[in-house]
């Protein structure tokens, strides 16, 4: 053959092989890309072309999808009492990223979760009928919360601590999922609630750590008794009052002046929320201590899923003693969201044993078929003796039967809290947090239930925020919605 022609024959083989090996790239790879990209249509007409799956709350939907009018999306998501359980739900839309467990569980709730798949399912290539998630909410919890809060800017969580299921998550303001549903309509929407100075997409109840002022002293309080440091509640401690911050000249105030603080036992400073008691406390514990309880407790879990990822709740490192002082009561660089709080309360309810939080109890296929058991999975860890949980109890059913947490008083329920009140911006200049983290036990039923509430921002004169004042009496009506 003419060495020109062989070249050429080479030359030419070689683009060939080039074009293939490009086109099978494009294909394989580049063409998974592209279809998994947000911007490709064809993703969004796949999901919208027949009705999604729902999302349960004691045994009822509360999401559907509903026929549009026109264009190449068949059908849109709708919501039942959207605003009501937007903090569970999230959206799925036409034009945004399904978030909360409408994005958690897209693939069950489109179809295309291969554990739905049947047989023939896989032969003809067809999208599978869509899955359900079944919530562990208690609709009777979740109203009385979401009532309670009313107009204030804040958050609540209730679970059982025996079960760790979460029976309430609310986040006020809140918003209607449905007004981000229609592609046609939803940027208009998009833009309200995101322009909304309140903020009414973040979920305050998961995502949102903020200072959790006093309720914190139970963290420091179950460090000290695990330590040894006190062998019980009824203990003097060794508390100064004014107590001077190591290394400054700045006493740390306690609310009342005339709260009998100077050396109080545990039950007394939790009682009184003596501010002296636990940030000199936090330093004699040293602050390895307290963030070993802390993360005991959930505390720095960068992976705290329930399975929406929470926000991690933050207790600091490298602190000096006074900053270790501050944190002792909840204050300096501590923060945490409602359902970190409501995880202490759980745990010290529950006897020391920290069940793993979750909302959601199964997903099923269409037909009801169990493809996951989250109750089931749901383990329990001792993070504080038995002996130190029943110290706390007695202590924090002494603050609201005769200390700060009155307002949390339920007949026929033996009712333990702790208030907090986090100073908020610089020089303590605006509007304080105020907390309260509780326990309820059925004194006849035999039901419990654990509750944290914040209250970010509301009507009331700087003077009268507490948290015995706003947010004890929303976790009253969430604690008797859940004992009835």
């Amino acid at each position: 053959m003419n060495k020109t022609i062989r070249r050429a024959s080479v030359f030419a083989l070689l683009l060939v092989l080039a074009l293939l090996a490009r086109a099978t790239w494009v294909q394989y790879y580049d063409g998974k890309a592209l279809a998994e990209d947000n911007h490709n249509r064809r993703n969004a007409i796949d999901t919208y072309s027949a009705p999604l799956g729902n999302i349960i709350v004691a045994g009822n939907a509360i999401t559907g999808s509903a026929r549009t009018k026109g264009g190449d999306l068949a059908y849109k998501r709708t919501y039942k009492d959207g605003k009501l359980y937007a903090a569970v739900t999230g959206y799925a839309s036409q034009a945004y990223a399904p978030t909360q467990l409408e994005g958690i569980y897209a693939d069950l709730l489109n179809g295309t979760d291969t554990r739905l798949k049947t047989m023939m399912d896989t032969v003809t290539d067809r999208r599978a009928d869509p899955g359900n998630i079944l919530t562990t909410i208690d609709p009777a919890v979740q109203k009385a919360a979401y009532r309670a809060l009313g107009g204030n800017k804040g958050a609540a969580v209730a679970m059982d601590p025996k079960t760790g299921r979460i029976l309430a998550v609310v986040s006020t303001p809140s918003y209607d999922p449905a007004t981000l549903t229609d592609a046609n309509e939803a940027g208009s929407a998009w833009k309200a609630l995101n322009a909304d100075k309140d903020k009414p997409l973040t979920n305050r109840a998961l995502r949102q750590p903020l200072p959790p002022g006093s309720t914190f002293k139970l963290v420091v309080a179950a460090a000290a008794l695990e330590d040894g440091l006190y062998k019980n509640v009824d203990a003097h401690t060794d508390s100064p009052d004014p107590y001077i911050m190591p290394g400054t000249v700045r006493p740390l105030p306690n609310e009342s002046k005339s709260a009998p603080c100077r050396n109080a036992s545990i039950r007394v400073a939790l009682r009184y929320s003596c501010n002296n008691v636990f940030g000199h406390m936090a330093v004699e514990l040293g602050q390895e201590k307290v963030k070993a309880m802390a993360e005991k407790f959930g505390f720095n879990d960068q992976e705290q899923d329930v399975p929406v990822r929470a926000y991690a709740s933050v207790y600091p490192s490298d602190m000096d003693k006074a900053q270790t002082a501050l944190s002792g009561i909840g204050q300096f660089d501590v923060t945490a969201t409602p359902l970190q709080m409501a995880m202490v309360s759980a745990a010290i309810a529950n006897g020391g044993k920290l069940v793993s939080p979750h909302m959601v109890s199964q997903i099923t296929d269409s037909g009801g078929d169990v493809l996951e058991d989250y109750d089931e999975k749901a383990g329990a860890e001792e993070i504080i003796s038995s002996t130190t949980a029943e110290q706390l109890q007695s202590a924090m059913e002494t603050v609201v039967k005769d200390g700060t947490g009155t307002n949390a008083l339920i007949d026929g329920v033996t009712v333990g809290g702790k208030t907090g009140t986090a100073q908020h911006g610089e020089n303590n200049s605006k509007t304080p947090y105020a907390w309260f983290t509780s326990y309820g036990k059925s004194d006849s039923g035999g039901k419990e239930v654990a509750v944290a509430v914040m209250v970010e921002q509301s009507d009331a004169a700087r003077s009268e925020v507490s948290g015995n004042g706003l947010a004890a009496p929303v976790a009253k009506a969430m604690m008797q919605a859940a004992l009835k």
